[in-house]
């Protein structure tokens, strides 16, 4: 580890990694050169305003912008409303509702209404 910082090894490190890279932008049997990396930067500088609004100027809605807020808020009030008010349908509702109706068939548990009413 000393002597990594002390810049003795890394030097040599470096100089075997740029011999490795050298070699490999050849093309065999190729008449056009092998371009690596030639995009440009992907750093776009900060030089423009929050949503391309310019200070003091006021935000002006598009035409579907309305729509959908009201298209959208409203479906997921809606479906908020269904699925509060959706049935049971789990089988373990089933299976207690259909245990009790064959304990009530046969007589081993008291119907709940007639209890009541007493």
């Amino acid at each position: 580890m000393a002597l990594l910082r002390t810049g003795r090894v890394a030097p040599s490190l470096r100089h075997i990694s740029r011999s490795q890279h050298a070699h490999t932008s050849r093309r065999n049997l190729s008449s056009t050169p092998q371009f690596r990396s030639s995009h440009e930067s992907h750093y776009d500088p900060p030089g423009g305003w929050l949503w391309g609004i310019p200070p003091g100027q006021k935000y002006q809605k598009e035409g579907w912008e309305t729509m959908f807020y009201w298209g959208f808020c409203g479906s997921m009030g809606l479906a908020t409303v269904a699925y509060c008010y959706k049935p049971d349908t789990s089988i373990q509702t089933w299976a207690l509702e259909e245990a009790r109706r064959r304990l009530e068939a046969e007589g081993i548990l008291s119907d709940p209404d007639s209890t009541q009413s007493k």
